[in-house]
C-alpha cells in the first residue's frame, strides 16, 4: 500500500493551493503540469539558463532546481501572475514595446529578473542591468532590445509612481 504524501500548501499568483505531490518534485514541474502555468519554461534543468525563473517572495529564483516543498507557504509569482488580462505589468508592456524577443524562449526569465531588479533598484544603469541579466541565456541575440526594454520599464514605473502621487 502506497502512502499519500501530505498536501503541500502553495501560494501561487495570489491563489492558495494544497497539492498532493512529492515534496522533492521540482517546482517547475508542479507549476507547468499541475497548475497549467506555462510562463516558466524548461530550459536546461540545471538552474543555469533562466528560462524557468519565477519570483519567490519577490526574488528571482530558478524553479527547475527548487523542490516544491521548499516553497511551502511562500509567495510564488509566475509570468501569468504579473499582470491581468487587459492590464499588462509595466515590464511586460516595455518588452512588447521594445520588441525584445525573437523566439521568446528566454523572455520569461528576462521579464521575471527585470521585475525583481526594478523592485530593489528602480533606476539601474547598463552595468547593473547586465549584471542582473547575466545568468539568463538568450540565443537569438536580442540583447540590445532587452536592455532598452529594461530602461523603458524603469521609466514607465517611475511615471506610474509620479502619476499616483
Amino acid at each position: 500500500m502506497r502512502i499519500k504524501p501530505p498536501p503541500i500548501p502553495l501560494h501561487v499568483n495570489g491563489k492558495d493551493y494544497a497539492l498532493e505531490v512529492p515534496g522533492e518534485a521540482p517546482l517547475l514541474y508542479i507549476l507547468r503540469n499541475d497548475l497549467e502555468l506555462n510562463g516558466p519554461k524548461y530550459g536546461c534543468g540545471l538552474g543555469q539558463c533562466g528560462a524557468c525563473t519565477v519570483l519567490i517572495d519577490g526574488r528571482a529564483a530558478r524553479s527547475c532546481v527548487i523542490p516544491v516543498q521548499g516553497v511551502a507557504g511562500r509567495r510564488v509569482t509566475t509570468l501569468e501572475g504579473l499582470g491581468r488580462k487587459g492590464a499588462l505589468h509595466v515590464v511586460q508592456r516595455a518588452f512588447i514595446e521594445e520588441q525584445a524577443a525573437q523566439c521568446g524562449y528566454c523572455l520569461n526569465g528576462m521579464i521575471m529578473v527585470t521585475v525583481a531588479l526594478l523592485r530593489i533598484n528602480p533606476n539601474p544603469d547598463d552595468e547593473q542591468i547586465r549584471d542582473a541579466l547575466s545568468h539568463n541565456l538568450c540565443r537569438c541575440g536580442t540583447h540590445i532590445e532587452i536592455m532598452q526594454a529594461v530602461h523603458r520599464a524603469a521609466k514607465l514605473m517611475t511615471e506610474t509612481i509620479e502619476e499616483s502621487e
